[in-house]
């Protein structure tokens, strides 16, 4: 798309990232952010201040549209222009298991606490316990 081609009023109710898109497609490299938004400001005749007043928000707008790139050196372009690296890290998969050393496991003793009281009156608790079924309790009340 041309946006010479386009009137004040098409530039106007466009989003200021297909305008960005647009700038970035023509030009072929990237740009410093200010320097996006001013020409995106030139073109929809946006005041100084107002540029000034919504840079943090276009900076948003780039940055959460998935077409735009921030560079190392700040500028932004196209996604599209630069290839992805894919870094692999391959300490992970030189891992010999053989060389892995499980630990000895060492045999500790069961620690069990018994309340001494009650060691050989265990079967004496249970003694006094009653169980109700839910009719019988129904019916004595």
């Amino acid at each position: 798309m041309n946006l010479e081609s386009l009137s004040k009023e098409e530039l106007q109710n466009m989003p200021y990232d297909d305008l960005a898109y647009e700038l970035l497609t023509n030009s072929k490299k990237p740009m410093k952010i200010i320097d996006l938004f001013t020409k995106i400001g030139n073109l929809i005749d946006l005041p100084s201040s107002a540029i000034e007043e919504n840079i943090g928000d276009f900076f948003e707008l780039l940055s959460l549209d998935k077409r735009f790139i921030m560079l190392d050196d700040g500028s932004w372009d196209l996604k599209n222009r630069h290839a992805q690296k894919i870094i692999m890290d391959d300490e992970e998969e030189d891992i010999n298991i053989e060389e892995i050393e499980e630990p000895e496991e060492e045999e500790k003793e069961e620690e069990i606490f018994y309340d001494e009281e009650n060691d050989d009156d265990s079967d004496d608790d249970l003694k006094d316990l009653v169980v109700i079924d839910e009719e019988e309790e129904e019916s004595n009340f």
